[in-house]
């Protein structure tokens, strides 16, 4: 909250009204009325405090890597809002990595470690070659997967591959971020949830203001109401990232590019594009202020969406957008392996 407010003052230091109204709104999102969520799916294994959990369906095995910020959930939202119980129904197995709470066993995981220590091995519980999947930072990790086992093939989802390709600015802000919380993530071994929320909101901090302000205008008991509160929910809940984690996608991706070059090493291989199976999915937002479609893997195939980082999953039209694209391209390329 203290971080919230502080952007808040910043962005309307000159207009007492919008900071008024934009109070207003999240007051309003703080005393809403909370939804339900959907029961967890049957686990299947555990590695290192995470689950794979597996949402029935039949088929090829789909194995999804969301990212390491923020619960897994966004791909299992809601009933109508479920890209995992959607697929069940298509002829594939979608199966889900949940990170889960409980990340002291993975306190001295980096990014790769996480590769290497829990997908991998949930690769190898499976028993057959799965198609991967990653959504944000789990896509990254989905093609170092790919590159290390054999896969049915890749797709991700609003992921960085190029972080060379995040506008200068966001690159210097975010730095200067991890200066000033690196002390304290050192000390105590993880990064607090709220410091990464910043890092979001830093992207975009009038977009931020403005859809508290819009939030103030909408009645509570509407279904756009009930979807802002869900998803902002979504948003700022989550565990925190071991401080290992934290420090590679800092510095030796967002400061050094590593995996752009080439050069980012998991397992002791250097994870290099011709590594990667075929076939090759990139779904990339055109319009995504977390995950700059200019920051995507430029190799295999492509499919830009007009949909921001979370609508192109989630929102009005992603099951004609992106559901329904997905599920062809995986059963098609399941077909010509």
């Amino acid at each position: 909250m203290p971080l919230f407010l502080e952007l808040l003052r910043s962005e309307t230091a000159a207009k007492p009204e919008r900071m008024a109204k934009a109070l207003q709104g999240l007051r309003q999102y703080q005393e809403a009325p909370r939804q339900p969520l959907l029961e967890p799916m049957p686990a299947i294994a555990t590695v290192h405090g995470a689950t794979l959990r597996d949402y029935g369906g039949s088929g090829l095995p789909v194995l999804f890597v969301p990212s390491l910020i923020n619960p897994p959930n966004i791909l299992d939202l809601s009933e109508d809002k479920s890209l995992l119980r959607w697929l069940a129904t298509q002829g594939l197995r979608p199966l889900l990595i949940d990170w889960g709470w409980n990340v002291e066993e993975r306190r001295s995981f980096s990014v790769a470690g996480h590769v290497e220590e829990v997908v991998l091995p949930f690769i190898e519980t499976l028993g057959e070659k799965p198609a991967l999947v990653g959504y944000c930072l789990g896509g990254t990790m989905a093609m170092a997967a790919a590159a290390l086992r054999d896969a049915m093939s890749v797709t991700t989802i609003a992921a960085p591959w190029r972080f060379s390709g995040f506008p200068a600015e966001a690159r210097v802000r975010l730095s200067r971020l991890w200066h000033d919380a690196e002390p304290a993530a050192a000390a105590m071994g993880l990064l607090p949830m709220e410091v990464l929320q910043s890092a979001f909101w830093s992207l975009d901090p009038a977009r931020t203001v403005a859809k508290f302000e819009a939030f103030a205008d909408m009645d509570s008991g509407t279904p756009e109401a009930r979807a802002f509160v869900c998803l902002e929910d979504w948003a700022n809940d989550g565990p925190p990232l071991p401080e290992a984690a934290a420090r590679e996608m800092f510095e030796a991706f967002l400061g050094a590019d590593l995996p752009g070059a080439g050069e980012w090493r998991v397992g002791g291989v250097a994870v290099e594009p011709e590594r990667f199976p075929s076939p090759l999915l990139n779904i990339v937002s055109t319009t995504d202020r977390i995950v700059p479609h200019s920051s995507a893997f430029t190799g295999g195939e492509r499919l830009d969406l007009a949909s921001g980082h979370v609508g192109m999953v989630v929102g009005g039209r992603a099951r004609s957008d992106l559901w329904e694209p997905l599920a062809a391209w995986l059963s098609r390329s399941a077909r010509e392996c």
